[in-house]
């Protein structure tokens, strides 16, 4: 049976130094564990700012870089000059930026839609001469060619050290797969689990995209937890935030769940524990934010802050 690989849409990284970045991958397509994302035309201009940023800070030496040329369907043939760092190997001679690592990229704009690619090649001065006279021209459907200089392999004369990133079907860019070390991005959830990108629920029942905002929305969060380690079955519990916050009730569905120390299932400091994260939370210096939190206000004659916070549901598994 022939095997279907499973695209899906995440985000990926290379640790805090590139991303994070939207991508489409297969996760079973992996070079030593890493994997091999394939970026829209947007992010891989949010990529080649990045590693221009990284050349300009670490050297070219030490740094692949992304270039995106911009271009119209119906313009004339182009050329473009992208130069990195000095040379290693400058030998002192007279050419034209020869102390400066650099190539020149033909782009034939108009073929590209036949199926035609860009050339790469050195820079020489007849390509710098090239370069200044023939601009892009034309009013066409806008072209975009990307391209992949590896700086220190090219200064070591390798003639694959500088690349054409040839879109796939789907018109993505495949760069630095089973190359560079992209991994998962990852998200934490206010229970503190960290989960890959594209996992959107945390095994807690939060989303991704409904976590909690400000600090009593996050001692909600931890509240329940703390709860739920004696008492496995809450849903929901009543808090009241008059003077020092304390838990006043706990729920299962609808039914109240004893709170004695003696006779219910919690340990005597659960609920002190409980009532010491919403201090916490109250002390913070960021404003109250109880509107945000999702906590739900319950009419009481005896207090004005008594609220419902409703924990998160696990999915079913």
């Amino acid at each position: 049976m022939k095997h279907t690989r499973q695209k899906i849409a995440t985000r990926v990284c290379i640790d805090d130094i590139l991303g994070p970045l939207d991508c489409t991958l297969d996760p079973a397509n992996r070079w030593n564990g890493w994997l091999s994302p394939h970026f829209t035309l947007d992010a891989a201009r949010e990529l080649s700012a990045q590693t221009l940023r990284l050349a300009e800070e670490d050297g070219y030496d030490s740094v692949d870089t992304i270039h995106v040329i911009d271009g119209r369907a119906d313009s004339q043939d182009t050329v473009h000059i992208i130069e990195g760092g000095p040379s290693r190997h400058y030998d002192g001679g007279e050419d034209e930026g020869a102390e400066i690592q650099a190539v020149a990229v033909r782009i034939p704009w108009r073929a590209l839609s036949r199926g035609a690619t860009a050339t790469i090649t050195a820079a020489t001065p007849q390509a710098r001469k090239a370069a200044r006279k023939r601009k892009i021209t034309g009013r066409g459907a806008r072209r975009a060619v990307v391209v992949h200089i590896r700086w220190q392999y090219l200064d070591e004369g390798s003639d694959t050290a500088a690349t054409i990133v040839s879109p796939d079907h789907e018109g993505l860019f495949p760069i630095g797969g089973w190359e560079w070390t992209w991994h998962f991005a990852s998200w934490w959830c206010a229970c503190s689990n960290d989960l890959d990108w594209h996992e959107t629920q945390c095994p807690c029942g939060l989303t991704r995209d409904s976590q909690p905002k400000g600090p009593l929305g996050i001692a909600g969060v931890e509240v329940g937890l703390i709860l739920r380690a004696d008492a496995p079955e809450t849903t929901s519990a009543l808090v009241d935030l008059t003077d020092l916050a304390r838990v006043c009730a706990v729920f299962s569905g609808d039914s109240e769940i004893d709170t004695a120390d003696d006779t219910g299932p919690f340990n005597s400091k659960t609920l002190i524990w409980a009532a010491e994260v919403l201090h916490m939370a109250m002390d913070e210096p960021a404003p109250r934010d109880v509107a945000a939190s999702g906590w739900e206000l319950v009419p009481d004659e005896k207090s004005t802050a008594l609220y419902r916070i409703t924990f998160p549901t696990a999915p079913v598994q």
